[in-house]
């Protein structure tokens, strides 16, 4: 069978929202590598290797750019496909969609190019310019370029980034619906949970959600706000670690969020921009109503008035309208919208489409090739 090689910036990553397709491209015979920044007893890097995958050491940062760190990473990408002579290469995240097709067209070596969001590149950064031109040649080098929502695959092809014919979309990550799965809460108070899920930075809302925060539990009884995720920024560490608001929580880190959003009745998500918010399909796989900015990448998860509401992305006044909307519904309508999440994530964004997808792919390419 084939060699395949994936490059990302996280083993965290790929564990979470990639492990299905690892699984099955072991189980289908191919010899998987994976090439990350995580050392080598990083407990996500442990689990892909227990399914069969091998593990390679590649050093990068994920967010600042630095010219020679960027040349290292290219080279080590180049020495890696050498090495290797991998049939099919995989990349996602920005530097390894970049500089790894990059390294694999030098090399030869057929790419599938998998766009899981613009970021802050292409939305608040000056040198948003360089991204295009970055991505443009990228994508003219990659032989699929798969997207997590209609509108980024609009702007790439609108900008002319990549052509049309290479241009596929899939539903996000996916989730697996069979392990997020509704669960019964433990916790049998009349409280309502609200459950905020992600890095805490400017970007995922979180300031607009803990103005929030204060300003609900002061109208409202029985109500709890809950943050769950580590800290990006460290501007938020004190005000999140330290908040003195009795209904207010943070959770820290979970090894396994299921934990969490069990207990909750209702996940918010005030995120800036998204490819295809991963928190929110696992919310709505396991039940829950969904409160989400009306932006890509959530709008296609939530209908509003449905399995939830959507407002406007950094509105403080719409974000409150819309928990003030959920408060006022009854608990069975709190609770038929948990059930219509459910039906929407299966119908729709069943963790196996995306696999399929894939294997499809890889299967094209190496009929190609003659395999």
């Amino acid at each position: 069978m084939a060699t395949i090689l994936i490059l990302s910036n996280s083993a965290g990553g790929l564990c979470s929202f990639r492990y299905e397709l690892f699984d099955r491209l072991v189980k289908l015979g191919h010899e998987v590598w994976f090439a990350v920044p995580q050392d080598e007893e990083h407990r996500k890097v442990r689990l892909l290797r227990e399914l069969g995958a091998k593990y390679i050491h590649t050093e990068f940062a994920r967010r600042a750019v630095e010219p020679f760190g960027e040349r290292r990473l290219i080279r080590r990408y180049i020495d890696i496909i050498g090495e290797l002579n991998p049939d099919v290469i995989l990349t996602y995240t920005i530097k390894p969609n970049i500089y790894g097709t990059y390294a694999a067209h030098k090399k030869s070596t057929p790419v599938i190019m998998n766009v899981t969001g613009l970021g802050s590149l292409f939305h608040t950064s000056r040198f948003q310019w360089l991204g295009k031109a970055l991505y443009r040649y990228a994508c003219s080098k990659a032989r699929y370029v798969f997207f997590q929502n209609q509108s980024n695959l609009d702007f790439f092809v609108g900008n002319r980034l990549v052509s049309l014919d290479k241009a596929y979309l899939i539903p996000g990550s996916g989730v697996n619906t069979e392990k997020f799965a509704p669960m019964a809460k433990t916790t049998t108070d009349n409280t309502i949970r609200f459950l905020f899920i992600g890095r805490l930075m400017k970007e995922k809302g979180v300031e607009e959600y803990l103005v929030v925060a204060n300003r609900i539990t002061e109208k409202y009884d029985d109500v709890e706000f809950c943050i769950l995720g580590g800290f990006e920024e460290d501007v938020y560490r004190d005000v999140v670690k330290y908040n003195t608001n009795p209904r207010f929580k943070y959770l820290g880190i979970s090894d396994d969020v299921r934990n969490e959003i069990r207990e909750a009745d209702c996940i918010v998500h005030p995120s800036y921009h998204e490819g295809m918010s991963n928190v929110l399909l696992e919310g709505g796989a396991m039940g829950k109503p969904l409160l989400a900015s009306n932006i890509p990448g959530c709008m296609e998860i939530v209908e509003d008035g449905v399995n939830g509401f959507l407002f406007e992305p950094r509105s403080i006044e719409s974000l409150t309208w819309a928990i003030t909307r959920f408060l006022e519904l009854g608990k069975g309508e709190r609770e038929a919208m948990g059930r219509k999440s459910r039906s929407k994530i299966e119908k729709e964004f069943s963790r196996d489409l995306v696999v399929d997808a894939y294997i499809s792919a890889i299967n094209d390419i190496l009929e190609r090739e003659c395999y």
